[in-house]
């Protein structure tokens, strides 16, 4: 949709809000009244037309990712205060929480392989299928997009409106840099072309993506795909989903729903079996 063009007689709306722009000065054409439906601000914020924009921001999404031919992706989640190994952990409150951090810092440098692999991955496909998305923040996320950028090939950045994030990190293709307001149209997206999910430690955000992917897998909404927790030993400690069979609230069957990963090597094996692809090396 985005840059298509074909014939029309009629004027377009590009054409007549200009016309409005340059209208005389007069009490009536500076009514609120007077602008553009589309054009007004005000109106188009409005409690009234929450659903209208909800269709708005899956739309613009939607035609910039069709119309640059992304068939499908390889989402990776995480947390944003994981940092870069060597560099501070910025968000630490305590020595204990800063010295945790640090030691996970080694899941940037598997977040950055892994996006290498799935990236190179993509390139063979003229970056139509397995391309990188993340949620465009720091940590795990700028691991994810700069692991793309490494071998040269685009990735994908579903950023949101945070308080504490004002920018997306420098790595995601300018292109693909998408911006929400509703997390509810981020998750569809998120999820509508994954071919991988992979779950890196992460907090809140990240724990309610995997929960979001495990739940579609397990009703039946989303076809069973790679679902990656990477850190056995970090998930084993802060989710107990053991209990949850013992109660009988989850089938022991559901643990067959993803995968204990520790390194990107092992994930991409997963993933490479799962979908019958070459190894890397025969790709060089």
């Amino acid at each position: 949709m985005m840059g298509r063009k074909r014939h029309s007689s009629l004027r377009s709306s590009k054409e007549d809000m200009e016309a409005v722009r340059h209208s005389p000065q007069t009490p009536q054409t500076q009514s609120a009244a007077y602008r553009l439906a589309f054009a007004d601000e005000e109106f188009m914020t409005s409690e009234d037309l929450r659903g209208v924009r909800f269709q708005l921001e899956y739309l613009k999404i939607e035609s910039r990712l069709r119309e640059a031919n992304v068939n499908s992706t390889v989402v990776l989640f995480g947390g944003a205060r994981i940092p870069e190994p060597g560099k501070p952990a910025w968000a630490a409150k305590t020595d204990e929480a800063r010295k945790n951090l640090e030691a996970n810092s080694i899941y940037y440098d598997e977040a950055r392989r892994f996006a290498q692999l799935a990236s190179l991955t993509s390139k063979a496909t003229e970056f139509t299928e397995y391309v990188v998305a993340t949620g465009g923040g720091p940590g795990v996320m700028e691991a994810g997009n700069r692991g793309a950028a490494d071998v040269g090939a685009p990735s994908i950045g579903y950023k949101i409106v945070l308080p504490h994030e004002q920018a997306p990190n420098t790595y995601v293709t300018p292109q693909f840099s998408f911006n929400f307001h509703y997390f509810a149209t981020r998750k569809i997206h998120f999820l509508m072309r994954a071919k991988v999910v992979a779950i890196f430690p992460g907090g809140f955000g990240t724990m309610d993506e995997f929960f979001e992917a495990l739940t579609l897998i397990q009703t039946g909404r989303m076809d069973r795909i790679p679902l990656l927790l990477f850190g056995k030993k970090f998930w084993s400690r802060v989710l107990n989903l053991e209990a949850l069979a013992e109660e009988g609230t989850i089938s022991p069957d559901d643990f067959k729903l993803f995968s204990f990963v520790d390194t990107a090597d092992e994930a991409w094996e997963i993933v490479r079996k799962t979908y019958n692809l070459p190894s890397i090396e025969h790709r060089a």
